[in-house]
């Protein structure tokens, strides 16, 4: 679809947002008093984030994908998250200057 981005690639992608979102809904889900201070305050930044409009749905932001993985954000990714989006497997939400990755 674009260019010539092979499954492979596209599966490295889909497993690095996996990992990203287990790892910050792991730390979302855990009690604050229990953490360290690095993981207390990115729990309280998850809690920033969700709005009225996306409480029950389970999404990522571009931070949480540098924080957890090793995969650069560069223009492959976002073409990746193009043809994502195309096959309804991702959802982008624009709001307040934040862009969510959101799983459908």
């Amino acid at each position: 679809m674009k260019g010539r981005i092979t499954c492979d690639q596209i599966n490295a992608v889909v497993k690095n947002l996996n990992k990203a979102m287990v790892t910050k809904y792991k730390i979302r889900n855990q009690a604050p008093s229990s953490m360290n201070a690095t993981n207390r305050s990115l729990h309280y930044r998850y809690i920033t984030e969700e709005t009225e409009d996306i409480e029950d749905v389970y999404f990522v932001v571009e931070e949480d994908i540098r924080l957890f993985t090793r995969m650069k954000l560069d223009r492959r990714f976002h073409q990746i998250i193009v043809i994502l989006r195309h096959c309804q497997r991702v959802k982008e939400i624009r709001t307040s200057g934040i862009i969510r990755y959101a799983v459908c």
